[in-house]
């Protein structure tokens, strides 16, 4: 069972495409290598730690089942008197070129804000906690420059890597909804294949139009998974009591839906 859980997961985050495609924003995005799949085998990764430091053990295990990609470095952190100024997520070598390349992994979860016409900035997080903008920002202004740091350069001296001579970039991953209803919009210039589901909020959920399926509240860890078969799916009276409970402590669920066999959709329910 475990087994099967770690590789949707593995799966989920393979097939999630990036925000965008090569340079945006003054930063270039990582092209991921070219895995293959056939002789992998996920080793097991905690569950009681955060999504984002579950995809790390993700992402880590595909670069090392890479050819193109040698791993370095993987979560440096880098301190200043004792204080964590941060962390260096990855940094690898190409095999075939010699470049360093420091990698910062981020994979989101954003809902599509209609009231803002620019991508960049109508991007933000379920419970309105995070924003693509600011992440964006901090990744250029903070992360690319941890390296450059005196501490950073460091760390990085003793272990034998030059921090003049690395190229940033940015393996940047997300799942996008867009708003219940809306007309199809414009992404550009984000990628308009991160759309894959939508958002509303409980009134909407209420209408008859979801009142024939089954539904499934995943766990965070679920978040980066297609929906599948194999979930626990209950009704939408069962559905619409756990939501309410996650919708009092202010967190927008998401929620998986089955319509039949082989159709699923994927929504998140907003508390605000």
């Amino acid at each position: 069972m475990q087994n099967h859980f770690l590789e949707k997961q593995c799966a989920g985050f393979l097939n999630t495409p990036p925000l965008w495609a090569k340079d945006q924003f003054g930063m270039h995005q990582f092209e991921f290598p070219t895995i293959d799949l056939t002789d992998f085998s996920p080793t097991p990764i905690p569950q009681n730690i955060r999504l984002g430091h579950q995809i790390e053990y993700i992402c880590k295990q595909f670069l090392d089942h890479s050819k193109r990609y040698e791993v370095l470095v993987h979560n440096l952190p880098i301190y200043k008197d004792k204080q964590t100024l941060g962390e260096i997520d990855f940094i690898l070598k190409d095999v075939s070129t010699e470049q360093f390349i420091h990698v910062e992994l981020t994979y989101k979860f954003y809902i599509m804000n209609p009231d803002i016409t620019e991508p960049i900035h109508s991007l933000i997080g379920p419970n309105k906690r995070d924003a693509f903008f600011a992440k964006m920002e901090k990744i250029k202004n903070k992360q690319y420059q941890l390296l450059h740091s005196v501490e950073g350069a460091h760390a990085l001296k003793e272990i034998g890597i030059d921090h003049t001579n690395i190229e940033h970039q940015t393996c940047f991953k997300g799942q996008v909804f867009k708003k219940y209803g809306a007309a199809s919009t414009s992404m550009h210039p984000l990628n308009q294949d991160c759309i894959c589901g939508y958002w509303l909020r409980l009134d909407e959920f209420k209408g008859e139009e979801f009142r024939a399926f089954q539904f499934y509240i995943p766990s965070k860890s679920e978040w980066v998974m297609q929906p599948h078969e194999k979930a626990k799916w209950t009704s939408r009276k069962n559905i619409i009591e756990a939501i309410t409970i996650q919708m009092l402590q202010k967190k927008a669920p998401m929620v998986w839906m089955k319509k039949s066999t082989t159709d699923f959709e994927k929504f998140f329910v907003v508390w605000w």
